[in-house]
């Protein structure tokens, strides 16, 4: 690695030092690094226990555990300035050891990690918030062999790496990631490389192991819970359309949630049904955060004349973590369970036209003022508008 020095028109070398030259150690540093920021393994991924020990009979101590965006469980072997011979052995029995957790298992893990590192959240919410869920049971977590491997070391040797390429070959997904610390003067650079698939080979062999796991799992899926979404679906929409036009153009689908238009182009209303619950909502996304919120401000100004139009007490998301917002009501209730589909679509069926009714002159107050040009993202935020508020 190079410093250009623009005025000498020159590049300078960089010391490469070795890290135990450096005085860093394995689990105090680089273990360190890569849990508070695991975004430097170039994906998204959520750490839920370092050091762990959690296998039957056994002494052993994984560096880190964590889950990628799929729900593969993803086990982090760091070493320092060389990976040793048996590296790969190592994981490989950590990776069996660790196929035959469950989703229960993985929530008590990560619950024992975030107790330990005094976290004001709860598995179940980071674990949603993660994967961007409403209910942590709707996760499919470690089905079936799609454990992975990241080994990080600055250097690996010969028989890691030719290990690591012949796996490959049965779909294990199995990456090295070389480190290299970097020094000039006193400040200090790290470099984290994925060498082992190169990137553009992973994505060719990633694709195809995924595409025959998504074949397999999806046509499993499809036989069960995707297809009693659709006859559920199917069953509420009859239901409203014998008391509401609002979901008379919309079609059954396998997905958790089932929408239709308020009338504001961005402003949808939602049915969600889950293993846990069905919800009826306003979702708002104008795909703009500001703008979003300034249209739930809005609206959070008519709380109460809504809520008593609505005849129950809604729950008010402006959810500053997202860009959406949202305002919900929910009851308790299985979609899986078909002995509770009676029940579950008499109640949705009566809340949701009860929310288009309550929301109707607050929408209505809403797309005029888009309309009129106001609620338009600008440098300095929302363009501003009146003062007028709604009145009955």
């Amino acid at each position: 690695m190079f410093k250009i020095d623009r005025d000498a028109n020159r590049i300078v070398a960089l010391e490469e030092p070795t890290f135990s030259e450096l005085g860093f150690k394995e689990r105090a540093h680089i273990q360190e690094w890569i849990a508070h920021n695991p975004r430097a393994l170039d994906e998204p991924l959520l750490i839920i226990q370092k050091e762990f020990a959690g296998f039957s009979d056994t002494n052993e101590r994984l560096d880190l555990l964590a889950l990628d965006k799929q729900g593969a469980l993803v086990l982090i072997e760091n070493k320092l300035d060389d990976a040793g011979r048996n590296v790969t052995w190592q994981a490989l029995k950590y990776a069996s050891y660790c196929s035959r957790f469950t989703r229960d298992d993985i929530r008590k893990i990560y619950h024992d990690y975030l107790t330990k590192i005094a976290s004001p959240q709860s598995a179940d919410e980071k674990l949603c918030e993660f994967f961007e869920v409403d209910d942590v049971n709707e996760l499919k977590l470690n089905i079936g062999f799609t454990q992975r491997i990241i080994l990080i070391a600055a250097k690996f040797r010969k028989e890691v790496t030719s290990t690591v390429l012949w796996l490959a070959n049965f779909k294990i997904r199995l990456q090295c990631f070389q480190t290299t610390p970097y020094r000039m003067g006193h400040d200090l650079f790290l470099s984290i490389e994925q060498v082992i698939p190169t990137k553009n080979s992973e994505d060719f062999m990633v694709g195809l192991a995924n595409k025959a796991l998504d074949e397999v799992e999806g046509a499993a899926a499809e036989k069960d819970r995707y297809a009693l979404r659709r006859e559920f679906w199917a069953r509420l929409i009859k239901k409203m359309n014998s008391v509401s036009t609002l979901f008379a153009s919309v079609s059954a689908t396998k997905q958790s949630w089932l929408g239709t238009s308020s009338g504001v182009r961005g402003l949808s209303l939602n049915f969600v049904a889950t293993q846990s619950f069905g919800r009826v909502e306003l979702y708002i996304d104008r795909q703009n955060k500001t703008i979003n919120e300034a249209i739930y401000d809005e609206i959070l100004l008519q709380r109460d004349l809504i809520e008593e139009n609505f005849g129950e007490t809604l729950e008010w998301q402006r959810l500053e973590a997202k860009r959406a917002c949202r305002i919900k009501y929910e009851v308790a209730g299985d979609v899986f369970d078909r002995e509770q589909w009676p029940q579950l679509i008499e109640s949705l069926s009566d809340y949701m036209p009860r929310l288009e009714r309550a929301l109707e002159k607050p929408l209505k107050h809403i797309n005029d003022k888009i309309k009129s040009g106001q609620f338009t993202s600008t440098e300095d935020g929302i363009k501003a508008g009146d003062d007028e508020t709604l009145v009955e």
